[in-house]
């Protein structure tokens, strides 16, 4: 095979039972299924309103998410952020975040970069009204 790997997201098997996440959230990660090394790549789903139940950042890589469907809006450290379909928007590392669906839900890619996908640090209910 030649230099690339080829894969449907859909195909991915949904991770979110594994991380106790609620119905209506969906989770593929796509890093290994791509062979991915620096790049990671994942396909999140929410339902209308869904919320992820914890914020999370990483230590030694940054994200994009870009918006590919519907609406929502994502809390980034202390301050929420507004988010459209095609919206593209940058985290930098060590930055706390979560991502909240709206009324038609959201569909997002998340682009991360770094070598360990497995350096994450997460924060139950760390977005509460």
């Amino acid at each position: 095979m030649g230099g690339y790997t080829k894969q449907n997201l859909l195909d991915v098997d949904n991770s979110a039972p594994n991380f106790g996440m609620p119905d209506g959230l969906e989770a593929r990660f796509a890093r290994r299924p791509l062979d991915g090394h620096d790049l990671g790549l994942s396909l999140f789903q929410l339902g209308p309103d869904v919320r992820i139940p914890f914020g999370h950042k990483h230590a030694e890589q940054e994200e994009v998410y870009v918006v590919v469907k519907g609406s929502g809006r994502i809390k980034v450290e202390d301050e929420i952020v507004e988010l459209a379909t095609y919206d593209a928007i940058r985290l930098e590392k060590d930055t706390m975040r979560a991502v909240e669906a709206g009324p038609d839900g959201i569909e997002y890619l998340a682009f991360g970069a770094g070598d360990d996908p497995m350096e994450v640090e997460m924060a139950q209910g760390w977005w509460s009204d």
